[in-house]
């Protein structure tokens, strides 16, 4: 897929770009599709930006309101200087929903996107009708001597964490490209790398990439590992897609989750890897009308 760029912006045919006031935050916001339309709220992970979406517009832009913003820090949206725990991106997404006027949506989130997803669901159940989420660790992980072993996939989040290094890697030319191909090479065009690549020569936004990481490891990862969401229960019908061949993924660790979820299930994508709707938006198109027609 290759398309034409103005000011830094990639282009997709059909979406629109406006910047929205929610809650204080000020959000870039992607939408194609009819206004009227019922509305999917879209969270890509990292280091990507609303433009992860590019290859579901043209499959769900016609039936329903895509909802494609940029999650804090990242793409186009405000830098803050704190605010980057995960359950906290989950209530900029209903700050969103509240500037928008909107009550109800689907959700499909990937990455941190897909965990911010998660604990949206868990703490305003009564804001989605339904979500996927798409490579992403569910909130109850089973403590476990594999899960220990496999610890070790964690490691590619340390150049992120380190003092002084941390704050300026994303700047250092061809890393965030490294870091989108080293998933499963040949899943992106060469322009299609740079246009994840050029939001972080801000150094602001390479700043924002250490706080998601810290704020993982500080305050996310001990509430996991306190078991603070097995208070939760999971009400949202939910389908969670996962590319086999992810690195810091492994098929055991989405296990466990029956407990805590009413309506959840999950499916292996093989073939693929991290970034799923890059290396098969067709699939995860399907699976996502599908889903959501099952309403």
């Amino acid at each position: 897929m290759s398309d034409a760029f103005a000011d830094g912006m990639p282009h997709v045919e059909g979406v629109r770009h406006r910047y929205v006031d929610a809650g204080g935050l000020r959000v870039h916001l992607a939408e194609a599709g009819p206004e009227d339309a019922d509305p999917v709220l879209m969270l890509h992970g990292w280091p990507q930006h609303w433009y992860e979406w590019r290859g579901l517009v043209p499959l769900l832009g016609d039936s329903h309101r895509l909802l494609m913003p940029d999650l804090r820090g990242l793409g186009w949206s405000e830098v803050t200087e704190d605010g980057y725990e995960k359950e906290n991106l989950a209530r900029d997404q209903i700050a969103l929903l509240d500037a928008l006027g909107i009550d109800r949506v689907t959700v499909i989130g990937h990455d941190w996107g897909g965990y911010s997803g998660f604990l949206l669901c868990l703490l305003a159940p009564e804001r989605v009708e339904r979500y996927l989420a798409l490579n992403v660790v569910h909130p109850w992980p089973k403590p476990s001597a594999r899960g220990l072993l496999n610890s070790w996939r964690m490691t590619y989040q340390l150049p992120m964490l380190a003092p002084l290094l941390g704050p300026r890697v994303t700047r250092i030319p061809g890393f965030i490209k490294l870091m989108l191909n080293g998933a499963k090479r040949g899943v992106f065009a060469d322009d299609e790398l740079e246009a994840f690549e050029a939001p972080y020569r801000d150094p602001t936004r390479s700043v924002a990439t250490a706080k998601y990481y810290r704020s993982f490891q500080l305050h996310d990862l001990p509430l996991l590992l306190r078991g603070h969401w097995r208070t939760y229960r999971l009400t949202v019908p939910t389908l969670l897609l996962c590319g086999t061949g992810d690195f810091a993924i492994v098929p055991s660790i989405l296990e466990g989750y029956e407990p805590y979820a009413d309506d959840m299930r999950v499916e292996l994508i093989p073939d693929t890897g991290h970034f799923v709707v890059d290396a098969a938006p067709e699939l995860v198109g399907q699976r996502a009308l599908e889903f959501i027609r099952a309403s």
